[in-house]
């Protein structure tokens, strides 16, 4: 066992600033941020297993809603710390910036906040435990509010080595304290994918409901996750590389779909915004798969080479690389900043990629043909995009004859509403805010943008109309900074027809203006299900609970109208349910997973019919407002 004892727990500075101002540590205090505390905890854990110390690690949400976190690893040391003369267990819990984390010796690439988790944690907790096995002796200390009110002390014995922490969020500070499994869980499967062998469990004592992940295959399985429910080119291709500092691992495989789902992390962080690694990987595949196509007559002479989106095209990919000094930038602090990572990756990329595409020519041939195809539908959807500027400068019109603007041009203060049909568009033409208000009313369903090329998407009149009128343009001409309302609101019908709209518009939005629900532009209206009516008095209500509720207050002999339709309702009450900004109400959409999202996207969109069936059956009760 390598040595790891006090001496090794470096402190740059102390714990004052936490609880003032939680945010600067955590991102946030609301539900993201009460779930990073978690996440800081096992990063701890997951340092060790990185260092081959630690193979087991479990996460228990307590029916308190207190969180427990044990691992199999060393153990955070007990003894007395030189510079301070405490146990480095009390400095780690209390000091800010102490930690091993700082001495490559004791972790060669770590995760987390660097030093700041464990404290930080404690300070923005009521209380925390830590239970340390080490040297045949269980130790504890507790904290509350970040200050330990008890010393470190021996409190029985222990078999093995480890390391437990319970913590209770403090409600003073977390406008949230319920934790919420399936955010835990997507988190902790993809650390397990990403540490190959490492078994970690989730146990969730308010249901009594367990989970435990461990992949043997690494991120390959972690590729094969992703693509269980598409259809795949080729078996996953997997490789690795490492010069200095720097170790990269890709695993990567192509599907007969048309999105691409590329997924880079640094030192087990997830970076959404990408970074050098992911600029290093993609210079490495196009210039792989352009050389190797040349140089074995997929591509002529003449042609050009293909571009990076051709080849990204249906093509999922993990990248995987560990630093011991990661840079983190970008809004979030998700995107990696060391240029040096960049050659590393490239290299690997080009030179491994080559000799499996040299040594599978079939399966080589397979990924040229889907590239090939990807680059003739983007030059037949440039050419309908040339189309339709040529068009609109020659009628002189850049937006839709459908389209009913609004007054106001400053974008922050505008809304567009995408209307389910023309009479629900000529209601709420008439019920509108013509200042901030616009509305664009569609014919029928858009197309499934999931199965379909670019070029197929670009030539539905409904789409072209809607990416016209939010001004943003498409694929690679994507501009968030041209988008003409800062609110895209859908507004459809409460039926199986209207969630079947929103479904295809929702998938639009994810598959090629992701940005848009990334930037928070991207809303649904929710109309009323019923008006319940007693004499002079009419009340709206959103849901069977609320109509219950009504009919309590107002008596059993009120009427009930079913709205099944927004054209069902006049003018004005569309505007006084549904789109009056001071009493309507908005669900905002959001991307909190991903792979998630990407999979949800799959199995109801997509060209194969047995997962959806199986989606169906499984979530058939599920149904709340069945329109038979």
């Amino acid at each position: 066992m390598s040595e790891y004892t006090a001496s090794d727990i470096q402190i740059l500075e102390g714990l004052e600033a936490v609880r003032k101002r939680p945010a600067m540590y955590i991102g946030d205090t609301g539900i993201a941020g009460l779930h990073h505390l978690v996440y800081e905890i096992v990063d701890n854990s997951i340092d060790e297993a990185t260092g081959g110390y630690c193979d087991r690690i479990s996460v228990t949400i307590n029916a308190d809603n207190s969180i427990k976190v044990s691992d199999n690893g060393r153990g955070i040391p007990v003894d007395i710390h030189p510079k301070t003369g405490r146990s480095a267990l009390e400095v780690v819990m209390s000091t800010l910036h102490a930690g091993g984390k700082f001495d490559s010796k004791v972790y060669k690439a770590s995760g987390g906040l660097h030093g700041v988790g464990m404290s930080v944690v404690n300070a923005l907790s009521e209380h925390l435990d830590a239970y340390v096995d080490r040297d045949g002796k269980k130790y504890h200390i507790r904290c509350e509010y970040g200050k330990p009110v008890t010393e470190v002390k021996v409190v029985g014995d222990a078999q093995g080595t480890g390391t437990t922490i319970i913590f209770k969020p403090d409600p003073k500070i977390f406008s949230e304290t319920v934790y919420t499994f399936e955010l835990l869980a997507n988190r902790l499967r993809e650390l397990a994918f990403l540490n190959r062998g490492v078994a970690i469990s989730l146990e969730d004592l308010r249901n009594n409901v367990r989970e435990e992940y461990k992949y043997d295959g690494g991120i390959v399985s972690f590729v094969e996750f992703i693509n269980k429910n598409k259809e795949a080119l080729h078996k996953p291709i997997y490789f690795s590389g490492s010069s200095g500092d720097v170790a990269v691992e890709i695993a990567m495989q192509y599907t007969a779909t048309f999105s691409d789902n590329i997924y880079t992390f640094a030192n087990n962080i997830n970076t959404h915004e990408g970074g050098f690694h992911l600029v290093g990987f993609k210079a490495g595949l196009t210039r792989c798969i352009n050389d190797y196509a040349f140089e074995n007559k997929l591509l002529k002479e003449k042609e050009e080479r293909l571009s990076g989106d051709d080849i990204k095209e249906g093509l999922t990919a993990i990248i995987s690389v560990k630093i011991v000094n990661p840079q983190f930038e970008g809004q979030t602090k998700t995107k990696l900043g060391n240029s040096e990572v960049k050659g590393v990756v490239e290299s690997a990329v080009f030179d491994k990629l080559k000799t499996y595409l040299e040594e599978n020519p079939n399966e080589a041939r397979r990924v040229i043909d889907k590239c090939v195809s990807a680059a003739q539908a983007r030059e037949a959807a440039q050419k309908a995009k040339d189309l339709i500027r040529r068009k609109n400068v020659l009628e002189g019109s850049l937006l839709p004859g459908k389209l009913a603007d609004c007054i106001e041009e400053d974008p922050t203060k505008t809304e567009l509403f995408i209307v389910e049909g023309d009479s629900a568009g000529g209601s709420a033409k008439q019920g509108r805010d013509r200042k901030i208000q616009a509305i664009l009313p569609l014919r029928g369903k858009i197309l499934n943008v999931e199965k379909a090329q670019i070029n197929r998407v670009l030539a539905s009149e409904e789409i072209r109309n809607l990416i016209t009128a939010m001004g943003t343009n498409f694929g690679i001409d994507f501009s968030l900074a041209r988008l003409r309302y800062h609110k895209i609101i859908i507004m459809t019908d409460a039926d199986v027809d209207g969630a079947h709209i929103r479904t295809l518009l929702l998938t639009l939005f994810y598959r090629h203006m992701k940005p848009l629900i990334e930037g928070g532009h991207i809303y649904a209206a929710m109309p009323p299900l019923f008006k319940v009516k007693k004499g002079k008095t009419e009340k709206y209500v959103y849901t069977e609970a609320q109509l219950a509720t009504a009919q309590a207050e107002m008596g059993m002999d009120s009427s009930v109208q079913r709205y099944k339709g927004l054209g069902e309702m006049n003018p004005q009450q569309l505007w006084d349910t549904t789109m009056d900004p001071s009493q309507r109400t908005l669900v905002q959409i959001t991307v909190q997973d991903a792979i998630k999202a990407d999979e949800l996207f799959t199995i109801l969109m997509g060209e194969v019919v047995e997962p959806r069936r199986a989606f169906i059956e499984a979530h058939a009760k599920d149904v709340k407002n069945l329109d038979v």
